[in-house]
């Protein structure tokens, strides 16, 4: 699980330049963007927050998600 103090400090790293980028926790299996709707999947308790990981999720619904996500 990421922990509270790990999730304050982490951003989308798409949009961080621009926006602020927060990301929110979904079922402790998901980083979810609130400005670009990407989606970084958690996997072995380590976010894999590559852009290219997130662009493969942006168009799925939040609620449609794999819980757990798939391992590469």
């Amino acid at each position: 699980m990421v922990s509270p103090e790990l999730l304050e400090i982490l951003r989308c790293p798409n949009c961080v330049r621009e926006k602020e980028g927060k990301l929110v926790l979904h079922k402790d299996t998901w980083l979810i963007c609130q400005d670009c709707a990407r989606k970084y999947p958690i996997v072995d308790d380590i976010p894999v927050m590559l852009i290219d990981e997130g662009d493969k999720w942006v168009n799925t619904a939040q609620d449609a998600l794999p819980v757990p996500p798939p391992a590469k």
